[in-house]
């Protein structure tokens, strides 16, 4: 499988429609469930032609993937963008919290897709999401590697605890959304907050 993460988007026209095909991908997604969801319905949603979905993809399964990247860019780059904000490390966990529960909040269809129909998607989609999830734990080492060169008594974020952290902020908002869908996700802040802190306690 090719890096669908960094491939390069198109511009112009062709990439309107691939953007929002992506968009329709998760809306039919999000009303029928992935299993029952057809290019008919990606079509439909998206407003463009059956012609126009095959120059993009070419298949079901290869939209779905790269809606699914396109979440995890969207999400990535929330986070990063609001841990990179100036003033003390809580502060920027706290900042980084609250940009990643927006971008989901505000996106709940695409925000299902990441979260829950992606396990109904098949074994590359599994992989995808594996992969996105290792993203998100190199991601938090790095931002913990940063923030230890204004704190240094931050203690050091090991690879495997890094995945144990994005594991349990990825369990706790998939509990929510099953629940109660993305509009309740800001009650999480605090919570995720405190769990983050809990491990990268700061003995200054």
């Amino acid at each position: 499988m090719g890096n669908i993460l960094t491939a390069p988007r198109a511009g112009g026209r062709a990439g309107d429609h691939r953007l929002r095909l992506l968009e329709g991908m998760a809306a039919a997604v999000n009303e029928k469930g992935y299993a029952a969801t057809t290019i008919a319905d990606v079509v439909r949603h998206s407003r463009v032609s059956k012609r126009t979905f095959y120059e993009h993809f070419a298949d079901r399964e290869a939209c779905f993937l790269a809606c699914y990247a396109h979440g995890g860019e969207l999400a990535l780059s929330a986070v990063a963008a609001g841990a990179g904000a100036r003033g003390p490390w809580p502060e920027r966990v706290r900042a980084a919290t609250r940009a990643y529960l927006a971008v989901l909040g505000a996106r709940p269809a695409l925000t299902r897709t990441l979260l829950v129909e992606v396990h109904a998607a098949g074994p590359r989609a599994l992989a995808l999401r594996r992969a996105v999830l290792q993203q998100f734990a190199g991601l938090l080492c790095e931002l913990v590697e940063v923030g230890r060169r204004d704190h240094p008594r931050l203690p050091e974020l090991t690879p495997a605890m890094s995945t144990a952290l994005v594991g349990g902020i990825n369990e706790l908002v998939l509990s929510t959304v099953e629940r109660n869908g993305a509009d309740r996700l800001d009650q999480l802040e605090e919570t995720i907050v405190r769990f983050v802190e809990s491990v990268l306690h700061d003995g200054g």
